[in-house]
């Protein structure tokens, strides 16, 4: 789907693979750009491991009102930056725990290998906290006609309307505030 955009990317990042021993990128933008579906195609075509930031939504016990007010509060940031983000620069092989948001419970922990580029996809990537990790960011944009339409066709009537109500306000508000857009690398076109 997004082949235009993975030989751009791949041309973009190539002189950074040549110096360094491992790369980082970071894919952030609009809930329904296409994160998740170019940030799967870029790690087939570069063998590269791929982290979801939705594997680290905050579990509820931890959710108080403080840390929801928080540009990105409902990812637990601390433990993506440790068990991910610092695990990749150490070089060696470690064990992820993703969090299922629906059963408040984590997944048996995986075994990830060691790879030179490792890609984080999702909202909040970018946060303040975990945007310096970064070797590359790109950010994905989409107009809100498209945007609702594919959460539409992804999450139904009742998931648009809270999307509508509650995450694409904090995104765009998260986006404003930190500068996402601006501090990227490369801004992409959700729909092409």
């Amino acid at each position: 789907m997004f082949e235009n955009h993975i030989k751009m990317i791949r041309e973009k990042i190539t002189p950074l693979l040549r110096i360094k021993d491992k790369v980082l990128i970071a894919v952030d933008g609009n809930c329904g750009a296409g994160k998740s579906t170019l940030a799967r195609e870029l790690a087939e075509a570069l063998d590269a491991n791929l982290f979801h930031t939705d594997d680290f939504y905050l579990p509820l016990a931890l959710r108080t009102d403080a840390r929801m007010q928080e540009f990105g509060g409902n990812i637990d940031y601390a433990r993506f930056k440790t068990e991910v983000l610092e695990a990749v620069l150490k070089g060696a092989p470690f064990k992820l725990r993703r969090f299922n948001c629906k059963a408040q419970a984590f997944y048996p922990p995986e075994q990830k290998k060691k790879k030179k580029v490792n890609i984080i996809e999702g909202s909040y990537s970018l946060q303040a906290t975990l945007i310096a990790f970064y070797d590359f960011k790109i950010f994905m944009e989409i107009s809100s006609a498209v945007q609702e339409k594919r959460i539409l066709e992804r999450n139904g009537p009742i998931g648009l309307e809270r999307f509508k109500a509650v995450w694409i306000p904090l995104e765009n508000r998260y986006f404003e505030a930190l500068n996402i857009k601006e501090s990227c690398d490369l801004v992409l076109d959700g729909e092409k």
